[in-house]
């Protein structure tokens, strides 16, 4: 077993159950009274504030520390922080729970706690002028099998007036959610550390030139599953042969993948994708109907990864993936317009530029700076977080998005320093 592999299974075996008690509040809006959090409860999501905001987003004057985070007054405008979307699919009778202190607020002046389902508007639990301690709200059943955002904010003049939340955390029931993970277009698998369902073909002799990797479900099609798309450039000096097992540890979890000789120009990368879709369209191909070329990924390590930020804008892609590759110029995220993935290591020389482009990125971005890692060992560590990344965004597991990256307590935050943004 592998050290990454390890510390997955270990993570993965470890549950962590809390509880909150409610104090008095004045409840607004649909969920009136507030009550406890039933004894037996499933947590689906938390945030403790300890490694900053986590999965919020802030808007005016808010910090973070070892109270929680923190919004202050303003004349010019008023703070709030609003979090990235929860998925509750499979999950009911939900409660949410926080601690919140309200501090300095005159007449006039409230905090609020809201919460919007699905992008739509936001419906207020709960609105005061004083409140101090945790508090406990069972949110409506119109929540369930939603995305749910929730939103702080604090509507005061004075940087000396202040609400300051904690401990926020969302349970279900103790016997709802999903048994077993959402249905995505892949059969599902219970550990991405382990190779997935399907034998692997290699074709060592493919692409647009004869020169590439193809490598592939065995029994592509199986069951009319239709396959997602990985083209992968390898790092300056290397070629597809150095990330076999890589490579065929994303075919058996149902991706078609092709790798070639990679270069700091992507145009190979879009002309591997035109090449398979031409094999998806002919009859005498190992692979015809069989491709999803709906669900495309490009992705590569160092100099692949250069190339890959050449192309970003290749309208028929998904999602990016960025290993131990930052750009030179700090210019290379200016091309991306869909969610990134950026893995480095700890003892890369690369991670500089991969941190200066993670500052300048604008859309979604998940970046992990793994421990004990280094240039050439950065796809091998990353390797199944690279797999999770793919099974969420090519193949539609939504359960995922927290589960595996945007949450505190994520299947891959103890394998280095976790950040991400704009979601």
């Amino acid at each position: 077993m592998s050290r990454t592999s390890g510390r997955l299974r270990l993570l993965g075996a470890v549950a962590v159950a809390v509880g909150i008690t409610a104090v008095g509040t004045t409840g607004v809006g649909t969920a009136g009274v507030a009550t406890p959090p039933a004894s037996a409860a499933t947590p689906v999501y938390s945030e403790d504030f300890s490694d900053g905001l986590g999965t919020f987003t802030a808007f005016g004057p808010v910090r973070t520390g070892t109270y929680g985070a923190r919004l202050s007054g303003s004349l010019s405008s008023d703070p709030s922080m609003v979090s990235a979307p929860v998925d509750l699919t499979g999950y009911d009778d939900l409660t949410l729970s926080y601690t919140r202190t309200a501090s300095g607020l005159d007449l006039g002046e409230t905090f609020a706690v809201a919460y919007s389902v699905d992008g739509g508007p936001f419906t207020t639990l709960e609105s005061a002028r004083t409140a101090t301690g945790a508090v406990s709200f069972p949110l409506p059943d119109s929540v369930e099998g939603g995305d749910l955002r929730l939103r702080f904010s604090l509507d005061a003049s004075s940087p000396l007036e202040t609400l300051t939340v904690d401990d926020v955390l969302i349970e279900a029931d103790g016997d709802a959610g999903p048994t077993d993970p959402p249905p995505g277009s892949l059969p599902p698998v219970g550990d991405v550390t382990a190779p997935g369902p399907y034998a692997v073909t290699v074709d060592d002799s493919a692409g647009p030139g004869g020169d590439g990797w193809l490598v592939y479900p065995t029994d592509a099609g199986r069951n009319g599953v239709d396959h997602p798309v990985l083209v992968w450039g390898p790092g300056a000096g290397s070629d597809p042969a150095d990330y076999e097992d890589m490579l065929r540890q994303w075919a058996s979890h149902g991706f078609v993948v092709y790798s070639e000789v990679s270069s700091s120009s992507g145009a190979y990368m879009v002309d591997a994708l035109d090449w398979l879709e031409d094999r998806n369209a002919s009859p005498g191909s190992p692979l015809y109907g069989d491709l999803d070329t709906s669900e495309v990924a490009f992705g590569g390590h160092s100099r692949g990864s250069l190339g890959t930020f050449d192309v970003a804008d290749e309208p028929r892609l998904e999602t990016t993936v960025h290993v131990a590759g930052g750009s030179f110029d700090g210019n290379g995220p200016d091309s991306l317009r869909n969610p990134a993935l950026y893995i480095g290591g700890d003892e890369d020389f690369a991670t500089a530029n991969m941190e200066r482009d993670y500052t300048s990125t604008g859309v979604p971005v998940w970046f992990n700076v793994l421990d004990g890692t280094d240039h050439i060992l950065a796809t091998r560590n990353g390797q199944h977080i690279i797999t999770a990344w793919l099974r969420w965004h090519l193949a539609d597991e939504e359960f995922r998005r927290t589960q595996d990256f945007l949450s505190s307590g994520c299947t891959f935050c103890g394998l280095g320093d976790v950040r991400y943004k704009n979601w």
